[in-house]
Formats: structure tokens, C-alpha cells, sequence
């Protein structure tokens, strides 16, 4: 017995390794041709030479089949399975009518497994056709997961193996005797091959993902985790039911076998007494007459002897209960009796004969159990998806262009009661949403007109002060981007015969920039009133601005104070544009000016103060960066050079018609572009100088 214990172990693991270089190969093909036609187009020709290459390795499988308990183990499923599944569900088809058409041939006409032809050959080609449909249905074109690959592997040899069960009724025991050899190694190569295909092929193009990782939380969709409650609760359903059917026929047949000895007991005692010696034992029938010596006189194993030791233990239990004993080297259930002068009568049922159909219900009713939970499993799981989760999905898509600004969008998943309820609330939050927001925008409209206004009112409009009329000539002009703006200009007294002069321009837009273009305007305008020069203006507005800035902003400024007797005009520039100049009879020229650092960038900042001598005739204008970095459809910039150019096409005129030709100009050079900078501009012109 352990000689042949040690043979089959030998002989089990010979099988293994056959399978799994089976298996590696599948593997290593599957491979190389996914790297061989990733990047190519799949053509017909390509489908068709796929096929071909997968049918001819379903026929092979056909025909190098692996040897084990006198049964022959192929891997022939996983051929159309992988080309249906990871290459083009047309390839699947191809190479599945190949292999069972093949197959089907070759059992009837060359006896190659002639006894399960008509299941494999239907599996085989059922494999082709199921790859199509898991491609097109449930994955959508996509690589199956290793969990599903190993799934639909699995459970295409489960139906190879029920079939067998199916086309043989009237032969259940050699059915459930080839099953019961093949079914577990075909199902799990098969499972696996498959499987690690589809590991390999999503590490090498990027797709893996841990299966174990984020397997709770927000990550999880919907789809998920109702598919792992339906798995979790299916299969304990199936396993229940299995284990409660197991149960029962393992009762019944022990009841049937102890009932049958009984029953044997009783028929070869009263056929003793006729025939003695020439009983012999019908097909169903399992007993030993032994004499005292230990020879079997009649039955199964008649002219056989029992050892010594043997007969004493069965002489002990003479007359009593049915026990448990292996005999003839089986396990078997026993019964020993008197009969004759010293002789005694063994009547027993192997176990293997009282639960053969047992066994045979349980494998079948197992593979239909699986076959059962499968269909019920993806159909659910495929309603549920076209049913609820792709109707989510466009509600989530509308949600998604809601939240992004299109308020436009309309929800129109009405396939239900449940989903229509739900559309039409979204779709009138939607609307009352849009009431709130035009009532929003109106009121917010309505303010930012009134802060506008008072923006603009707080920028001085008289250009002409009654005593200064024939010494000097001022125009300035702002245009917001937005509502509001953060440029400013100003001109004023800062002491006797001392006019200043400013531009700002703040950085951002909107409402910040225009509260803090109104605290820089009236820090500038403080100070200067109280008789500072350029450089003390700069340094003390500086500081003021730094404090409580917790929004980081800052502001360029450029400021000149003008002496109108002596033509001196002290200027700084805290990191604003150059200054345009143009002298008597001469053309505007850009003055590159020394800079400091804009204004709230830094406490303590010290600017570089400079001056400049105008004689009646000279014109300054002043300018944000609005006007060189206007921006036209082509994405190009107006740039210094171009307002040099347009500026003096029109130096001889007032600056009351140089600012709107300026204006003109960007607008004409901007086309159909958005203005997204303050435009601000500045000019005045020394006229004469003033008597003391």
C-alpha cells in the first residue's frame, strides 16, 4: 500500500508540472503577441490570423494531452477564452469553432477521447462565443481583471465538466468517475493561466492596480461594492444549500447501505442452506463465507484466505452491530454473523460502492451550482449596471457640467419613477438656483455701478484751475478692465506754487484692487500735502500700506512735483512704467528713470529721487502698463514702441485729443481681444512759467 501511495504522489506531481508548462506557455504567447500588436491597428487580417493561432493551440491541446488516472487533462478552453478576452472578441470565435470542431472530429473518427467528444467539442466552441459576450457586455472593450480572468477560466471548465454529466445519464458512474479525475485540475489551470495573463499584460501597460488596496472607503464605487455583497451572499446561499443537500444524501445513502447488508444477510443465509458451498455472490451483492480455518469458502473473494489475527477480530464481532473495518483493501462497512458449523458470514459495502452516487450528485450538483451562481451573478450585476449605475453616471455627468458654470444643463434620466423624481429636482434646484444668481448678479451689478461711481468721483475731473489756465495744460484719463479698477491718477497743490502729480496702478483687479487703490490714493495725497518731497512721500507711503497687508498686495507709483516758477520738477518711481518726455520742437522719447521697488513689497523702502527741468513747451505723459501690455488676437503686445509711434503722430495736438487717439489706437490694435488690464493715462503740458 505505501509503494503505491508513493507512485501516485510521483505520479500526481508529474501532472502538475505538465500542466503548469501547459499553462506557461499559454502565458508566454498571450504575452508576446499583445507586445508584438499593441500598437497596431487590429485589422481583419490580424483577428483572423489571431483565431488561427489560438485554434491551432486548442488542437494541439487536444492532442498533447496530459495523461493522469487513465484520463487525459487539456487545457483546450483557455486558447479562444485568451484571444477573445485580451485581443478581439472575433479572434475568440475563430479560434473556439477551430478547436471544438476539431475536437468533435477527432473523437468520432480517430477515437481521441471519443466518450466526452460532444461535451468538449461544445465547450470548446461555447468558449468563443462567451468571450464575446463577457468583451462587448460586461468589460465594455476592456482587459478583464485577474479576479474576473481567473473567474471566467474557472468557470468555462465547470461547464465542460457538467456537460459531461448531461450526455451521459444512463452512464452516471463512468460520467462521475471522469469528472471526478479531471474537473479540478482542468478548473484550476485553467483559472490561472488566464489569471496571470491578465496580471502580466496590466503591469506592462500601466494599468495594475493592488486588488487588495482601497478595498473600503469613498474609492469604492457603487458597481463594487454591490458586486461583493452579491458574491458574499450568493455563495453562502449556494454553499448552504449544497451542504444541507450533502447532509441529507450522505443520511440516505448510510440508511440504503445498512438496509442492503441487512437485507444480503438475510438472502445468503436462507440460500446457504440450499446450495452451501456453490453460493456465489450476485452483481450487488457483497459477502464472505470463511470456515474456521480462514478460508473463504463462498462469495466475492471465494479460494482466498484471511490471515489468523483477521478472522479472531472478525469472530468478535459475531452477532453484533454493523462497525467500520478495511477489508480486501477497502474501507468498508461490516456485518458479521454465524452461519453453518464454525463458520461465520461477512457481510459488508465498500464505501466507495455505498457512496459512489452520492459523490456523483455532489460533483453535479456542485458544477450546476457554480454554473447557476455564475449566471446569476454577471446578469444581476449587468442589470444593476445598465439599470442603475450607467443612469448615476449621466447624472453625475450633468452634475459635473452643473457645478462647472453650465447652468444650461438639463438632467433627462427618466427610464424610472426614481430617476425622473430625481431629475426633476435637480433640474428645479438648477432653476432656482439661476433666480438666486440673476438676482445676485443684479443687485452686485447695481453696487459695483454705485462703486464705480464713487471711484470715479474721487478722481479729479477739473482739468483746468482757474489761476494756472495759461501755465499749464492737464488731461487724464481711466478705463477700468473690470467694473472697478486699481489704477489711479491725481494732481493737486502741495504748497505754493507746487503742483504734484501721480499715477498708481495696483496690483489685481476688481474690488481689492480698487479699496486699496483708494488707501494708496489718499496715503500719496496726505502726505504730500503736508510739503514732502518725492522720496519721503514714497518712503512713509510705503510703510503705511505695509501695515495690515495681510492680502500681500502692492502698488506701482510714479509721482512728480512741479515747481510752476521754476520749471523743477522733483520726481520718483516706485517700480512704474517710464515716463514719456517731449521737449519744445522735439518727438516724445521714453525716460528711463531710476526705480525702486513697488510700493507694500517692503517696509523701509527708500526710493531714488531725481529731477527734471521743463521750459514752456515740454509735455510729459505718464501711462500704467494697461497700454504696452494690451494683448491683440494674435497674443502680441502693444509694446512702448508702438505707443511711441502714435503718440507722436499726434504731439502737436492737446492732450484733451492725444488721449482718445491713443484709446482709439489700442482698441483698433486689440480687435475683437478682451481688455484684461486698467488702461490709465496721464499728460500735461508747461505752458509758461508762473511770476513769484
Amino acid at each position: 500500500m505505501y509503494v503505491l501511495s508513493m507512485r501516485g504522489f510521483a505520479y500526481m506531481i508529474l501532472m502538475l508540472m505538465k500542466m503548469s508548462g501547459i499553462s506557461a506557455l499559454y502565458v508566454a504567447l498571450t504575452v508576446f503577441l499583445w507586445k508584438l500588436l499593441k500598437d497596431r491597428r487590429q485589422t481583419f487580417i490580424i483577428k483572423l490570423s489571431l483565431g488561427l493561432v489560438y485554434g491551432m493551440c486548442s488542437v494541439l491541446s487536444t492532442h498533447c494531452a496530459v495523461d493522469y488516472g487513465d484520463m487525459l487533462l487539456n487545457l483546450r478552453d483557455v486558447a479562444p477564452l485568451a484571444a477573445g478576452l485580451f485581443f478581439n472578441p472575433t479572434s475568440g470565435i475563430i479560434a473556439g469553432l477551430i478547436g471544438g470542431i476539431e475536437r468533435y472530429i477527432a473523437g468520432t473518427y480517430f477515437g481521441v477521447g471519443s466518450y466526452t467528444r460532444i461535451a468538449c467539442s461544445l465547450s470548446t466552441c461555447l468558449a468563443g462565443f462567451v468571450a464575446w459576450l463577457m468583451h462587448a457586455k460586461v468589460f465594455e472593450g476592456k482587459k478583464p481583471s485577474p479576479v474576473y480572468a481567473l473567474f471566467m477560466g474557472a468557470v468555462m471548465e465547470v461547464f465542460h465538466m457538467y456537460v459531461v454529466f448531461i450526455t451521459h445519464r444512463d452512464d452516471m458512474r463512468m460520467a462521475f468517475h471522469v469528472v471526478s479525475i479531471c474537473s479540478i485540475p482542468m478548473i484550476v489551470f485553467s483559472g490561472i493561466a488566464l489569471s496571470l495573463m491578465s496580471v502580466i499584460l496590466q503591469v506592462l501597460s500601466g494599468e495594475w492596480k493592488n486588488p487588495f488596496k482601497d478595498m473600503t472607503g469613498e474609492k469604492v464605487s457603487v458597481s463594487q461594492r454591490f458586486q461583493r455583497w452579491l458574491f458574499l451572499i450568493t455563495t453562502i446561499v449556494i454553499a448552504g444549500n449544497f451542504a444541507f443537500s450533502y447532509i441529507i444524501q450522505t443520511q440516505s445513502a448510510s440508511q440504503n447501505g445498512r438496509n442492503s447488508i441487512m437485507e444480503t444477510s438475510q438472502s445468503v443465509k436462507s440460500r446457504y442452506l440450499e446450495v452451501s458451498k456453490r453460493l456465489t455472490a450476485d452483481g450487488n451483492e457483497f459477502f464472505e463465507i470463511i470456515d474456521d480455518d480462514g478460508d473463504i469458502i463462498a462469495g466475492r473473494h471465494k479460494d482466498s484466505k484471511i490471515d489468523a489475527s483477521t478472522l479472531e477480530v472478525l469472530k468478535g464481532k459475531k452477532d453484533e452491530e454493523l462497525f467500520e473495518g478495511q477489508y480486501f483493501e477497502e474501507v468498508s462497512l461490516n456485518k458479521v454473523d454465524g452461519i453453518g458449523i464454525d463458520m461465520i458470514l461477512l457481510t459488508y459495502i465498500p464505501y466507495s460502492e455505498l457512496y459512489w452516487y452520492r459523490n456523483a450528485q455532489a460533483y453535479e450538483s456542485a458544477l450546476a451550482d457554480i454554473l447557476l451562481f455564475t449566471v446569476i451573478y454577471v446578469l444581476i450585476a449587468f442589470l444593476v449596471k445598465q439599470i442603475v449605475i450607467s443612469n448615476i453616471d449621466l447624472i453625475n455627468s450633468s452634475l459635473d457640467k452643473i457645478t462647472n458654470g453650465d447652468l444650461n444643463e438639463v438632467v433627462k434620466v427618466r427610464n424610472s419613477s426614481e430617476f425622473a423624481s430625481l431629475s426633476d429636482d435637480i433640474n428645479q434646484t438648477v432653476e432656482t438656483l439661476k433666480g438666486y444668481i440673476a438676482a445676485a448678479e443684479k443687485r452686485i451689478e447695481q453696487e459695483l455701478i454705485f462703486a464705480r461711481t464713487i471711484q470715479e468721483s474721487s478722481l479729479p475731473r477739473n482739468f483746468q484751475f482757474a489761476t494756472l489756465k495759461d501755465n499749464i495744460e492737464i488731461f487724464a484719463s481711466m478705463k477700468a478692465a473690470k467694473e472697478v479698477g486699481g489704477d489711479f491718477y491725481d494732481f493737486f497743490f502741495a504748497g505754493p506754487g507746487k503742483l504734484a502729480f501721480v499715477i498708481a496702478d495696483v496690483s489685481g483687479k476688481g474690488i481689492p484692487a480698487a479699496l486699496f487703490m483708494m488707501r494708496s490714493k489718499t496715503a500719496i495725497r496726505s502726505f504730500a500735502e503736508l510739503g514732502k518731497s518725492p522720496a519721503e512721500i514714497i518712503f512713509k507711503t510705503n510703510n503705511t500700506l505695509c501695515d495690515g497687508n495681510d492680502a500681500e498686495m502692492f502698488v506701482t507709483v510714479w509721482i512728480g512735483i512741479l515747481d510752476l516758477t521754476t520749471g523743477v520738477m522733483k520726481c520718483a518711481n516706485a517700480g512704474h512704467e517710464y515716463p514719456l518726455i517731449k521737449h519744445a520742437g522735439g518727438d516724445y522719447e521714453l525716460f528711463k528713470d531710476k526705480h525702486s521697488l513697488a510700493l507694500a513689497a517692503m517696509e523701509n523702502l527708500k526710493a531714488r529721487e531725481y529731477e527734471i527741468t521743463l521750459v514752456p513747451g515740454d509735455k510729459i505723459f505718464v501711462y500704467t502698463d494697461g497700454i504696452p501690455e494690451a494683448i491683440n488676437e494674435d497674443i502680441v503686445q502693444y509694446g512702448t514702441d508702438r505707443l511711441l509711434d502714435t503718440i507722436n503722430s499726434v504731439k502737436d495736438r492737446p492732450f484733451t485729443e492725444v488721449l482718445p487717439a491713443i484709446s482709439q489706437d489700442i482698441a483698433k490694435f486689440r480687435g475683437k481681444a478682451e481688455q484684461f488690464d486698467d488702461i490709465t493715462m496721464l499728460g500735461f503740458e508747461l505752458k509758461s512759467l508762473r511770476n513769484h
